[in-house]
């Protein structure tokens, strides 16, 4: 195992710059997820640390080593892609341990190496099977299991569950942080699902446009993001933000006023769907549409022309049209400036 640390990162294409000087260390048996929208850089910096794309300026080093003029191969280590990138025509024993063969590593120690991944990840009963003959959470395991018998020192997942189906993604995120646990191997995970990101990861390093917004823990950047930007981008369903005006340390918003921080001008209020509480003294919202799923109910309202979302744990049968009066939760406001977006 060993630590990550990427210091002052460029990517160019042409003269256009996607990747704009990160700054990311990552500790020795330390999961950390990069998330942000497509097209933000996460997968890009990945194939960087990865050796697949070069790099226009910083450094990348593994362990000890700087790697920046380094070949995949001498990098030490594995990648699980989005695609189970499997030979059709090998076994899941010969797709497990071809990268061991190709190294010329005794047969013995190969299969030995195979064994003890297959029974990490419960395929045993798979090993002379073609991958045609499996399913797709037992392709990504086979995926995992090659990238396991070369004992890298950091894993690389690009995206590997977006091709499953939901009730898979949820099977293999649980298998990929019990693996994690296991192994206790360095792993750089990207994916553009926050929810996986917040399940999986120690830390969570959240991009848009080539640029960190923020990184922290799962509940650090839930609790406390950073700015508008992470404030919606983590959580399910996202962030309500309501406009209002600050002045006197209170926010006066629908004829109401609540406590805000310092300064004055036009500011968005954040809150989260689970913090807006029914009240007799509550804004006054207008019920869309109401989606119960059992465990909660889920309902879409609005307040002032602006979309507002809602979750309660209670079984409630609000009609569409019908008007309900939701108090923010006092203790669980977040308050940002309305043209940079920055927390204040």
């Amino acid at each position: 195992m060993a630590d990550v640390k990427i210091t002052d990162i460029r990517k160019s294409y042409g003269a256009v710059e996607v990747i704009h000087g990160l700054n990311i260390d990552i500790g020795d048996g330390e999961f950390v997820a990069l998330v942000g929208p497509s097209g933000c850089g996460k997968s890009t910096l990945l194939r960087m640390i990865a050796g697949l794309e070069p790099i226009n300026g910083g450094t990348i080093a593994i362990g000890d080593r700087v790697v920046n003029n380094l070949p995949p191969s001498q990098r030490d280590i594995a990648m699980v892609f989005q695609t189970y990138a499997l030979y059709p025509h090998k076994s899941v024993a010969e797709n497990m341990g071809f990268a061991l063969k190709v190294a010329k590593a005794d047969k013995a120690d190969i299969e030995r190496r195979v064994r003890e991944a297959a029974e990490i990840l419960s395929l045993t009963e798979y090993l002379d099977r073609k991958p045609r003959h499996l399913s797709g959470g037992q392709r990504q395991r086979v995926a995992m299991g090659r990238a396991i018998v070369r004992d890298p020192q950091v894993f690389l997942f690009d995206e590997p569950l977006s091709n499953l189906d939901a009730k898979l993604r949820i099977q293999m995120r649980t298998e990929i942080k019990e693996l994690h646990q296991r192994l206790k191997t360095t792993t750089v995970f990207v994916t553009h699902d926050q929810i996986e990101a917040m399940t999986l990861a120690d830390r969570i390093v959240v991009m848009q446009a080539g640029r960190i917004e923020q990184v922290g823990t799962p509940l650090d950047l839930y609790d406390n993001p950073a700015n508008e930007f992470v404030a919606t981008f983590i959580g399910a369903p996202s962030m309500n933000l309501l406009a209002g005006d600050l002045a006197d340390g209170k926010i006066r918003l629908g004829g109401q006023t609540f406590a805000g921080p310092p300064g004055a001008g036009r500011v968005k209020m954040g809150i989260r769907p689970e913090h807006l509480l029914l009240s007799d003294d509550g804004l006054p919202m207008e019920v869309k549409v109401v989606e119960p799923t059992g465990s909660e109910t889920m309902v879409f309202l609005t307040f002032e022309n602006q979309d507002v979302t809602a979750v309660f744990r209670e079984r409630h049968t609000f009609q569409s049209g019908e008007t309900v009066h939701l108090k923010p939760d006092p203790d669980h406001i977040h308050v940002f400036d309305a043209v940079t977006g920055a927390r204040l």
